[in-house]
This record gives structure tokens, C-alpha cells and sequence, in this order.
């Protein structure tokens, strides 16, 4: 039998750095989750993605129990770090921040293919080539 879910909750947190301090305290602390636990799990989980920030979805259940998914980092994420740049533009349409390669787009592509409503690689491939034109960033 099924146990009864009390809550869901996602974070995106940085890998191997999950602290009870906020942000991760003050969602789970209403939820009577072991905070520290969860910190832990998550951080031995994560501990081979460090420097990326790795979305969890916690679903917390009635006895104080949860149970975690780790998704893929944000597409954003992987852009900035493909474009060797610290943030998007501002002012995407006019003002190009820098540009990635067809080659950096298929690989960010490739990695974000479970999280995203794709059939194939190309189709995935124009959903983050739609992410990046967002930001100001180039796809050559």
C-alpha cells in the first residue's frame, strides 16, 4: 500500500551543498521533515556534480517520511556555462551577451533530454536553442 503524500516540494539547490540553512529550512521545516537527513542524502547524492545546481523534487509523506528525484541541471545553467558567461543579457534582442556552437547546443541538449517534452535530440535541441536566444546568447 501506498503512503499518503503530505507535500511536494522542489528546490534547486547546488550540488553537494545542501545546508539547513534556507533555502532548503524554510521549505521543509513546515513539512516536520529531518532536515539534516535530507541534507545529507542529497549531498552524498550530488557529491559527483559539484558546481552545478541540480533541481530535487521532494515528495514528503504523512509519517515525516520523503523520498527525492534529482533532475537535470536548468538549460540556462548549462548555456551560461557553454558561453563562458556569468549571466544572460538584459536586453535579449539587442544585446547579444555571447554564443555557443551547434555542437555545445546538441551536447546541452543530449543532457537535458529526461527532463524535457522531446521526442528526439533535434526537437531538443530547438527547445534549448529557444532558451538561449532568451538570454542573448548566439547559437552558430
Amino acid at each position: 500500500m501506498a503512503k499518503p503524500i503530505k507535500a511536494m516540494v522542489k528546490l534547486q539547490i547546488p550540488a553537494g551543498k545542501a545546508t539547513p540553512a534556507p533555502p532548503v529550512g524554510t521549505a521543509l521545516g513546515p513539512h516536520g521533515l529531518n532536515i539534516q537527513d535530507f541534507c545529507t542524502k542529497y549531498n552524498d547524492a550530488t557529491k559527483d556534480k559539484t558546481g552545478q545546481i541540480i533541481p530535487v523534487e521532494i515528495t514528503i509523506y504523512e509519517d515525516r517520511t520523503f523520498s527525492f528525484v534529482l533532475k537535470t541541471p536548468p538549460a540556462s545553467e548549462l548555456i551560461k556555462k557553454a558561453a563562458k558567461i556569468e549571466k544572460g543579457s538584459g536586453k535579449p534582442s539587442t544585446e547579444k551577451k555571447g554564443s555557443i556552437t551547434q555542437d555545445q547546443l546538441r551536447e546541452i541538449a543530449e543532457i537535458k533530454m529526461p527532463d524535457l517534452n522531446a521526442y528526439d535530440v533535434d526537437n531538443a535541441m530547438k527547445i534549448i536553442a529557444g532558451t538561449a536566444r532568451q538570454m542573448g546568447v548566439e547559437v552558430k
